[in-house]
């Protein structure tokens, strides 16, 4: 929501790309389409590609998600080469809209341990997309911004209230109950931390 707030904002007309993978978390596809309204977005497309036929992550898979806290290790909740798979489907995306700028919301300082939220994943996808696309080996290069890499959560809660964007129609949960945010997974814990350190309101529904 953040990054798309920065784009229109930079003034980027907005062409969201939400996967539909399958995820657990399923109310994340009913908040993507209240983000892409709130942005203006002038187009939102909403692939399917399911990804529980490969399973390997608790988010699609039958694995519990873990409630014990933010860990130092690669959590059980890391989807298999997730965002590898998303920016090549959305430089493909980009490619046959016209599109060379494309931006994604990844954050490299509070986060679970992905590796492809790290500087150097971005940085050498961009490389692999020049090499791989029409447009780049053409000259026409595709640039990868990740505008909220280097930010706290506590920054991200900051800029979405400066941008003027509802923190509650993002989603963060990993494991809703209901239509409530758990509270309690990994991603709930960081997104709660993040707003408390900024002194904000979040407007997330949690359970219990």
């Amino acid at each position: 929501m953040v990054a798309a707030g920065i784009a229109r904002e930079m003034g980027f007309a907005v062409h969201a790309l939400t996967i539909d993978y399958g995820q657990r978390h399923r109310r994340e596809l009913q908040s993507a389409k209240a983000v892409a309204a709130m942005v203006s977005a002038a187009q939102h497309v909403i692939m399917p590609l399911d990804l529980r036929q490969f399973g390997g992550s608790a988010l699609t898979a039958d694995i519990d998600v873990p409630k014990d806290g933010v860990g130092a290790d690669i959590p059980v909740t890391y989807v298999p080469a997730r965002n590898l798979v998303f920016l090549a489907l959305t430089v493909a995306f980009a490619e046959a809209s016209g599109a060379h700028d494309i931006f994604i919301g990844v954050n490299a300082l509070d986060y679970s341990g992905y590796p492809d939220c790290r500087p150097e994943f971005i940085a050498s996808f961009a490389e692999t997309a020049r090499l791989g696309t029409r447009d780049g080996v053409s000259g026409r290069p595709f640039r990868i911004h990740a505008p909220l890499q280097m930010m706290t959560k506590a920054d991200i809660a900051r800029e979405a209230d400066r941008l003027g964007l509802d923190p509650a129609a993002s989603w963060s949960c990993y494991d809703p109950v209901g239509e409530r945010a758990c509270g309690t997974c990994d991603s709930c814990r960081l997104r709660q931390k993040g707003f408390a350190e900024a002194g904000l309101l979040d407007g997330t529904i949690y359970a219990g």
